[in-house]
């Protein structure tokens, strides 16, 4: 459904306009914003999570947003990308916006109920660009499910979708609540927890995979919690010369693809 916008003050509008994350909170509370091409392919497909509510196209990107084949009663409100960039508050080049609207939280045992094989654990998680990617490597090589800790930053936050290049809006996810132990909630659904440390007492490649994995990552510099790392095995990716620093977001996608080819291979 097109529907044409002149005004950047349209109230219809109202999510879409100066769209910083925090603001976005704060006066829409559920709401996200997607941008870009390559992740509203994602929004719009079978395999998101999510329904888009809304989107806000450049009138040059109408093209585009009708190859989708978005659903008849979907806004898509276009506008001149001078007032595109009216509403949202800066020059927006790709053109191309969704909205959506968050979902409570699954409880563990829910997101778990189909015992994937492999599922990823975040602890302290600060920095948007690692989420985003560490979601485009779940998405990429099949981990089945993704658990955060209360202090681990927002996935639905507009530059960690767009760093997952869609791949948050794909793999489900929970968080759990504050003082919860991430290890220790896996442990008790019965994964084996892999704590991922330079120091880790077994390497990657010597996981045994008689069991369901969850991977268990920390953020940069300070790693896991010796709490977290108490609960679970340590693993270690060896490393030339004696390095051993890599960034988290580089480590899941090395982690998870050895991982998931073991299983995929043991089945």
């Amino acid at each position: 459904m097109l529907i044409t916008v002149t005004d950047p003050a349209d109230p219809r509008l109202a999510p879409f306009m100066n769209i910083r994350d925090r603001d976005l909170r704060q006066a829409h509370g559920d709401a996200f914003i997607t941008e870009g091409e390559s992740v509203l392919t994602v929004f719009l497909s079978e395999g998101s999570r999510f329904r888009p509510e809304a989107l806000l196209v450049a009138r040059n990107r109408i093209d585009t947003a009708l190859a989708w084949s978005p659903p008849d009663d979907l806004p898509i409100f276009v506008a001149e990308q001078g007032v595109m960039d009216a509403i949202v508050g800066f020059p927006i080049h790709r053109g191309l916006l969704g909205l959506g609207r968050r979902a409570p939280s699954p409880a563990l045992s829910t997101l778990l109920a189909d015992r994937p094989r492999v599922v990823v654990g975040l602890v302290g998680i600060a920095n948007h660009d690692n989420m985003g990617g560490i979601f485009r490597n779940a998405a990429a090589f099949g981990a089945g499910a993704m658990v955060l800790d209360a202090t681990s930053c927002d996935p639905l936050y507009r530059k960690a979708i767009r760093v997952s290049v869609g791949g948050v809006l794909r793999v489900p996810f929970t968080r759990l609540d504050a003082g919860a132990s991430v290890a220790s909630a896996l442990s008790g659904e019965g994964y084996r927890v892999l704590a991922l440390s330079p120091h880790g007492t077994m390497r990657l490649d010597e996981v045994p995979t008689d069991r369901p994995l969850a991977l268990l990552l920390g953020t940069e510099g300070p790693g896991l919690p010796n709490s977290e790392m108490a609960s679970a095995e340590t693993v270690r990716i060896d490393m030339a010369g004696g390095f051993d620093s890599l960034n988290v977001a580089t480590t899941s996608g090395i982690a998870l693809y050895e991982l998931t080819r073991r299983r995929i291979g043991a089945c």
